[in-house]
């Protein structure tokens, strides 16, 4: 396949991985896959955080604002939503470490949040858009 992840940090490479399970030493792909169930209950975390619609509004408003930071108030009306499901939603990102309770109803996007957040989001559903360009190649 032949199709590689970079991470790079200010114009260097500091990960490169192959996509595709062919394209990796068979020792080097069983040691990231062991080393991928360590982190399992993390990654669990992450993704149950990420995997209901409202939670994914909450943080794409977030990461939107210019400053990172929304109230209680602003998540009612902006998305439309009931003060208990701002609540529910808002503790469980916040149990997550997506969200900081920054003041009286007031929530700040993490830095952790924001970068975990972008790369699930944006960076994923890039990936996958190359993914399924290749197979109509």
């Amino acid at each position: 396949m032949q199709l590689r992840l970079l991470l790079v940090r200010d114009g260097e490479t500091i990960f490169e991985m192959p996509l595709s399970p062919e394209d990796w030493p068979h020792k080097k792909l069983e040691r990231e896959l062991e080393a991928a169930e360590e982190d399992f209950e993390k990654f669990s975390k992450i993704f149950d955080a990420l995997s209901h619609e409202t939670r994914l509004q909450m943080m794409s408003h977030l990461v939107a604002e210019r400053d990172r930071t929304m109230s209680f108030t602003d998540f009612m009306h902006d998305l439309d939503l009931n003060p208990k499901l701002v609540w529910e939603n808002s503790r469980k990102l916040t149990e997550c470490g997506f969200l900081q309770k920054s003041g009286r109803g007031q929530y700040s996007c993490s830095e952790r949040g924001q970068t975990t957040f972008m790369m699930m989001s944006l960076a994923l559903r890039r990936l996958i858009e190359s993914l399924e360009e290749m197979e109509n190649l």
